[in-house]
């Protein structure tokens, strides 16, 4: 049984490896003395049976990690869960969506299926699906574009497939930067572009919650056709606040969440 701590340095050594603008922006708040955790890690898949939720939560249960909460994105046609280590909250939380295929067009379901067969089955029940990223042959840049047309979170997913789609600072955890309006200032004064899909702050202090992002660096991705720039992960930050119980609130807001999945929307420089 692989522990949590070693999943997370694998995902986070692909992560940063394969997208530098996050190292960048981690590297940001170390240098100022900031000690960076992480409020929690996600993942997409599609909600079929081979690589839904249910199997990727799989080394996360393993760890100890229980299922807290669900969540339902009607307008972007996903679902989501998340878990917690029970009484360690030194661990960040996992948050795991799947896009409900059925609900998209024919044509969209017809592409993405031949994506998925065009590996054997037991590709999915690797316990190390996790890591492995885009598991299929490269990519074409067209149908990246049709399917974007439906949904920007497919398409990445058609791409990238099985990784981190985004760690997330715990703005709790800093003492400088200690509000979400001084990390976004933070963020822009060092170049990086804010998520600004519903504002650059998402959730208020009354939800407990408050959530921001950079938008995904476009990174060079090998299509059948060439070679083609693509948003590839991003980085978020997150601030918890105590509800009248003095309890910090450890859930997710959906419509916040809604915005935040932007942050992989396809855009040009």
């Amino acid at each position: 049984m692989e522990s949590a701590n070693s999943i997370f340095e694998k995902l986070w050594q692909a992560y940063t490896t394969s997208n530098l603008s996050v190292l960048k922006v981690y590297n940001s708040f170390t240098i100022i003395g900031e000690q960076v955790l992480n409020d929690h890690v996600a993942f997409r898949t599609f909600n079929d049976p081979r690589m839904n939720i249910k199997v990727i939560e799989k080394p996360f249960i393993s760890a100890g990690y229980v299922e807290k909460g669900e969540y339902v994105f009607e307008a972007k046609k996903l679902i989501a869960k998340h878990y917690e280590i029970p009484n360690d909250s030194s661990m960040p939380r996992v948050f795991i969506s799947e896009l409900i295929l059925e609900e998209f067009s024919k044509e969209f379901q017809n592409l993405i299926a031949e994506r998925m067969n065009s590996v054997k089955n037991t590709v999915y029940s690797d316990n190390n699906l996790i890591y492995k990223g885009s598991i299929w042959e490269k990519p074409s840049f067209k149908i990246y574009n049709r399917l974007r047309e439906e949904s920007e979170y497919g398409a990445w997913l058609y791409v990238f497939g099985f990784c981190a789609n985004h760690f997330t600072v715990s703005i709790n955890s800093l003492k400088k930067l200690n509000t979400i309006e001084k990390v976004n200032q933070h963020i822009k004064d060092n170049g990086f572009t804010l998520n600004a899909s519903g504002g650059e702050i998402k959730g208020t202090k009354e939800e407990l919650l408050q959530q921001s992002s950079i938008m995904a660096e476009n990174i060079m991705v090998d299509f059948k056709e060439g070679n083609f720039e693509i948003p590839g992960c991003y980085y978020e930050f997150a601030i918890r606040y105590a509800n009248k119980d003095g309890n910090i609130y450890s859930g997710f807001l959906a419509k916040s969440a809604d915005k935040i999945f932007e942050s992989t929307n396809y855009y040009k420089k």
